[in-house]
């Protein structure tokens, strides 16, 4: 049974940081991609950050970049996504997916498995 499990979601203020965690069981983790999502309240969900199975190669939506970090531990199946300088607009339920290959994809559709999500609200 696949599980793809959140953590690290909380209120912090504009500026502050956060470290999103995302432990993955019932696949073979090093194999995929993995990718975080967000979506604010009467919004698309949107990409916001992907990393290839080697841990090597990442991609960031504009918005994130130079705030944001993305990072992999393929010994513990775990994704992580670390937040900088967060913003008001970074406000979301922050969701971790899997890919349905080994390479960074910034679509939705191209990832298998997805998390329940974490809330990251961040006050002005």
């Amino acid at each position: 049974q696949v599980q793809l499990v959140e953590s690290g979601g909380g209120l912090v203020q504009a500026g502050g940081s956060l470290k999103l965690s995302c432990a993955a069981s019932g696949f073979t983790f090093r194999n995929y991609a993995m990718g975080w999502f967000h979506q604010a309240p009467g919004k698309e969900r949107e990409f916001v950050a992907a990393i290839d199975y080697t841990g090597v190669n990442t991609y960031y939506a504009d918005s994130v970049k130079g705030r944001f970090t993305i990072s992999r531990d393929n010994a513990k199946n775990t994704v992580y996504l670390q937040l900088n300088s967060l913003k008001p607009e970074d406000t979301a339920v922050y969701y971790c997916a899997s890919g349905r290959w080994g390479r960074v994809t910034t679509t939705s559709s191209e990832y298998r498995y997805w998390g329940q999500g974490t809330q990251v609200t961040v006050s002005s």
